[in-house]
């Protein structure tokens, strides 16, 4: 039976790295699988009124990525990105059409703030807004309680990955 786990944690905690070392952990056993990155399929500008994520357009575009990897063979979806409350899990679980595990990345806010520093070395603008959301964001999710299970972010992608996808085994 097909299942997805869904990496997720604030903005610079290494959701899409991780998610992508899940793809390669998954392969490397044999199990065939897809990865899918939710900041591209929201990607569009300008957000319309009341949604400034492109929520409804990152569910409407899911939905049929999700179901042409299912269909090519996909056993397994690895997701990267956010959800900020189980109503918000419901309706991706339900665009998905397999259960859905959420596993948070987690890392100190120092360290998360760090990574955001090298990521955003030459974006200043861009920089202050992901400081300012990682501790915000941070708070939701602790709020919200979207996840399964969380792992600790401090070691490498693959490393965080194969302890994921240990705990998820559906």
């Amino acid at each position: 039976m097909a299942a997805a786990l869904l990496i997720t944690g604030t903005v610079g905690v290494g959701k899409t790295s991780v998610a992508d070392a899940a793809g390669d952990v998954l392969a490397d056993e044999g199990v065939p699988n897809a990865v899918i990155d939710l900041d591209w399929l929201r990607r569009s500008w300008p957000s319309p009124p009341g949604d400034p994520f492109n929520g409804g357009l990152a569910l409407r575009n899911l939905r049929a990525v999700a179901a042409n990897f299912l269909a090519s063979g996909a056993e397994r979806l690895v997701l990267a990105g956010v959800i900020e409350d189980r109503g918000e899990r419901a309706r991706y679980e339900e665009a998905l059409g397999v259960p859905l595990t959420v596993c948070r990345v987690r890392l100190p806010l120092a360290e998360t703030r760090r990574r955001l520093r090298g990521r955003h070395v030459l974006d200043p603008e861009g920089l202050d807004w992901h400081l300012a959301r990682a501790g915000e964001l941070a708070a939701i999710l602790d709020t919200a309680k979207v996840e399964d299970f969380s792992v600790d972010g401090t070691s490498a992608p693959r490393r965080v990955a194969e302890e994921a996808i240990g705990r998820w085994r559906p």
